[in-house]
């Protein structure tokens, strides 16, 4: 497991990303699985409450775990609130001042991210995916659903399904985004799936039942479903009794998801 610093041209900002190495990269090229954190995470929260590496040990893959958001960029008011700014990179390019020259973390994780981890370690990069958590499920639902075939898979743990109708969302959209709706629906899963071209895609989704944000309708899960559910689009939605939104949660059911990402990934 390390962790790397990088200049990001896109975030103009120093990035750190935690990457982690499966023993068969010391003999051979490896897919690579990209984690998408939530709400004020780094890189490190994956890495040291997940528990995935022996999973990713035993299918082989490389695991990549960005940070959630440009950092220090000096930009006013980009420390006052936990759930916009810093650690709040939405996963969107921003076109609002004073974010639009930095907060442009969907085109970092698209092709600049990939583009890095391709060029300096033992990756195949024509067989890579993407999962995430909370903020990050909304980040790896909308990549995949805006590249079609980019991905060879996708899963979230508690991902905010369709942040245009949740306060969350209508707060990060109307200050990175602007206060024209129809913009908002070109980083909103829930939309983005009514008009995915195919139905190969196989998406896995849980969700704890105790999650206070679900109760507290930032989540919506039922939307994206029945968005799916139109399109014939096949969901695999696992409404997990007893849990939280936390990292125990994700533990938990974190060998689950790289067993469903490795069966696309080395297939």
């Amino acid at each position: 497991q390390g962790i790397f610093y990088s200049y990001s041209a896109e975030l103009k900002c120093r990035m750190k990303f935690g990457i982690y190495l499966p023993p068969k990269a010391e003999t051979g090229r490896c897919p690579v699985l990209y984690w998408l954190s939530g709400l004020t995470c780094t890189e490190q929260n994956f890495i040291t409450k997940a528990g995935f590496h022996q999973a990713a040990a035993e299918h082989g893959l490389i695991v990549v775990a960005p940070d959630t958001s440009p950092r220090g960029c000096n930009i006013e008011g980009e420390d006052e609130s936990w759930d916009f700014g810093t650690g709040a990179g939405f996963y969107v390019d921003a076109t609002e001042d004073p974010w639009k020259t930095n907060y442009r973390m969907y085109s970092y994780i698209k092709d600049e991210l990939p583009k890095l981890v391709n060029a300096n370690f033992p990756t195949d990069p024509e067989r890579m995916s993407i999962f995430g958590h909370s903020m990050g499920g909304h980040g790896a639902l909308i990549l995949t659903l805006k590249n079609p075939g980019k991905y060879k898979s996708v899963s979230a743990f508690a991902p905010i399904c369709n942040p245009m109708q949740c306060q969350w969302g209508k707060k990060a959209f109307g200050g990175y985004l602007g206060s024209d709706v129809s913009k908002w629906e070109a980083y909103d899963a829930t939309q983005l799936v009514k008009s995915y071209p195919d139905s190969h895609l196989d998406i896995l989704i849980d969700q704890g039942k105790d999650d206070q944000f679900l109760s507290a309708g930032q989540l919506l899960p039922d939307n994206f479903i029945a968005a799916c559910t139109e399109r014939k689009i096949p969901v695999v939605f696992r409404l997990q009794q007893g849990y939280d939104h936390s990292y125990f949660f994700i533990a938990t059911f974190i060998n689950d998801h790289i067993k469903h990402h490795a069966k696309y990934l080395n297939a």
